[in-house]
């Protein structure tokens, strides 16, 4: 049964919505999915299969030195107390804590100094932006979102860092809309996934009749005109929970337990990003573990490492068992590195200087090892890469090109990235 109700509130967005409608459990008007869907009028099927990004953010910057990039020759208050281990890759060693990851680095690259920025605080906005001003820019999967057309139901973005009561920080698409928000499964998403008792799936599927219902909507809204596509909004969310497939990608209890225990403790949010992009959705964001080590290191990275190292072997091993390996970019990196001297009895401090990062699939070259930092891994030797070169890389992944401009609310073009320089050995 359709209701509407006539309450208007104003969110940090601008947008003004004046009334609700419901169809079971969906808030249409008030943009429960609409805020993740936008209609477009050029949307069609695109050719092959899509391609998708898996960005794996881990909270709290988890220590290179400690993990991808050990320095086993330094001093004692350097290296600290984890020793390296061969890997596949002749000279190339991890942590000993990493032993699947470590007879996988033929699928894997990684990027070591990458110099970020300490923005005082432990947010993923620079590695979802590549741009230091907090909450101005667009984020990776907002930009995605807006300029890759998109069919079948499923939301281009979505993300798996929700932390109540709403998005992670600075998870927005700012001046792009609220349309290209990314849709969180884990807040009130699923639920609207189903439909209320008194809502027939053959009344729903009636498009035409729910819109004209609709049309008795009040559509005058403030100067963003965030409502102005309102019946493509409806008929993106009429998809997604009309759609077995979008209920299926979701549903990680269709996973056999075999396959929960092989992902291990982060099987929640690495399993259901696989099964979302196997299912076609452009890019995933999740979080895994707490990295903010100032205080135990060791004691804290010696009992996440291992987990890490389980969940990430599987979804890097299954997504080349699929056949996906070519199609999806997964990459694995904190907000910034780890201070090279301990301190505070065994704990490492921030370190923007210079840091790693993980990189699989998307087609890039695998099995290196790109850049190098001096002997404490507290520099890069050479010029370093930062995350906006790794964004750069993952845009040109998805077909969009980095140097692309977006106008902002004053009409002014930006740029998705000011620093668009790729990392070249990834794609040579």
């Amino acid at each position: 049964m359709l209701r509407i109700t006539g309450q208007g509130t104003r969110l940090c967005d601008g947008i003004t919505r004046r009334e609700i409608l419901r169809v079971g459990g969906l808030a249409f008007g008030g943009l429960t999915l609409a805020d993740v869907l936008r209609s477009r009028a050029a949307a069609g099927s695109m050719a092959g299969r899509p391609k998708s990004v898996i960005m794996i953010w881990l909270r709290g910057a988890m220590s290179h030195i400690d993990s991808f990039d050990m320095k086993p020759n330094a001093p004692a208050e350097i290296r600290g107390e984890f020793q390296p281990i061969a890997t596949n890759l002749s000279g190339v060693q991890v942590c000993e804590h990493l032993p699947k990851v470590s007879q996988m680095l033929d699928k894997l690259a990684i990027v070591r100094g990458i110099k970020s920025i300490d923005l005082g605080d432990h947010t993923p906005h620079f590695i979802l932006t590549g741009f230091g001003e907090r909450g101005k820019r667009p984020v990776f999967g907002s930009v995605v979102s807006h300029q890759r057309p998109h069919a079948g139901g499923l939301p281009p973005y979505v993300s798996l860092m929700y932390k109540p009561p709403g998005l992670y920080d600075n998870e927005g698409p700012t001046y792009l809309g609220p349309a290209h928000r990314p849709f969180v499964p884990k807040a009130e998403g699923l639920a609207n996934l189903s439909l209320a008792k008194e809502i027939s799936l053959d009344r729903l599927r009636d498009r035409r009749q729910i819109l004209r219902e609709f049309d008795t909507l009040n559509r005058g809204v403030d100067a963003t005109n965030g409502l102005s596509m309102i019946d493509g909004y409806t008929q993106r969310a009429l998809e997604m929970i009309t759609s077995p497939q979008v209920r299926e990608a979701f549903d990680v209890g269709r996973e056999t337990p075999e396959t929960h225990a092989r992902y291990g403790k982060y099987c929640e949010n690495f399993l259901m990003a696989r099964r979302l992009v196997e299912a076609g959705v452009s890019v995933v964001t999740l979080k895994v573990g707490d990295w903010d080590t100032h205080e135990k290191n060791f004691s804290e990275m010696r009992a996440q490492l291992p987990q890490l190292d389980q969940g990430f072997h599987a979804l890097v091993s299954d997504l080349h068992d699929r056949g996906l390996d070519q199609d999806v970019a997964v990459v694995l990196w904190g907000e910034f590195g780890r201070a090279p001297r301990i301190s505070r009895g065994d704990g490492r401090d921030h370190w923007p200087e210079a840091g790693a990062a993980v990189i699989a699939g998307g087609g890039f070259k695998m099995g290196q090892v790109i850049g190098e930092t001096d002997s404490h891994g507290g520099q890069s030797l050479g010029q370093p890469y930062t995350p906006s070169n790794v964004l750069a890389n993952l845009y040109q992944h998805l077909g969009i090109d980095p140097a692309i401009t977006i106008p902002d609310h004053n009409k002014r073009p930006m740029h998705v990235l000011d620093d668009r320089r790729l990392v070249q050995e990834l794609t040579a």
